[in-house]
């Protein structure tokens, strides 16, 4: 059988990098598209996103998987300076990103016939922290996007799906001091900790296998039960 083919939009860290490792471990040729890999894409950017795409299908002649993992951690008030910069990047690249990715492989994914989109939103999109506003906005549209594929190309054996991570060690959460991070975690997380980028991986990768065919437009939080509790 001919190995399926995935693209993992942000693959270079984080979830990204957990879900590329996963999906070569389970046999599935995976490209990345990152703006640090080589060459770059920025999924922001239509003529980027259509290069790499065209890059993919010369060179494997099919594209069975879409996981679009690439984004950017915006916030503010809307009374701050550089709130409408900040509004424009978060749409750009989480929600825009994911729409460009997907419109460049749709047509692959329908051939496919068993074609995975998994869109990677967050807790944000579910119940808003404070100051997130963009970010929010931004999860929420992937949310409603991932369920218009849904409906869309179900009946052409496309299943699109989204995951909601909650807070995770990646990149974006570095900068957050450990002592914080434990307290939030003890206070709000009833597992009582962070996620490992693998443990949301897991669930990408599930949702991407050809056994998962009738999981479609699901939204899974993969929190630790932070957005089931009222803690």
């Amino acid at each position: 059988m001919e190995r399926r083919v995935a693209i993992v939009t942000g693959g270079a860290s984080g979830i990204g990098r957990a879900t590329v490792d996963l999906l070569e471990e389970r046999d599935v040729e995976v490209v990345v598209f990152d703006q640090s890999a080589d060459p770059a894409v920025d999924v922001s950017d239509e003529g980027s996103v259509g290069r790499a795409v065209d890059g993919v299908r010369d060179r494997f002649g099919r594209i069975d998987i879409v996981v679009n993992a690439a984004g950017t951690a915006t916030g503010g008030t809307i009374d701050t300076d550089g709130y409408v910069d900040a509004w424009e990047r978060a749409i750009a690249v989480n929600l825009t990103g994911t729409m460009l990715v997907v419109r460049a492989c749709i047509a692959d994914l329908v051939a496919s016939g068993a074609g995975r989109i998994v869109n990677v939103a967050s807790t944000e999109a579910l119940a808003s922290a404070r100051n997130t506003g963009p970010y929010s906005v931004s999860k929420i549209g992937v949310i409603g996007f991932t369920r218009s594929l849904a409906v869309d190309f179900g009946r052409r054996g496309v299943t699109a799906n989204c995951v909601c991570p909650g807070s995770t060690l990646t990149g974006m959460t570095a900068d957050i001091p450990e002592e914080r991070r434990s307290a939030f975690a003890a206070r709000k997380v009833p597992v009582g900790r962070y996620a490992e980028p693998a443990e949301i991986a897991f669930m990408i990768a599930a949702l991407t296998d050809p056994g998962a065919s009738y999981v479609n437009g699901a939204v899974i939080p993969v929190d630790g039960g932070l957005t089931a509790s009222t803690g």
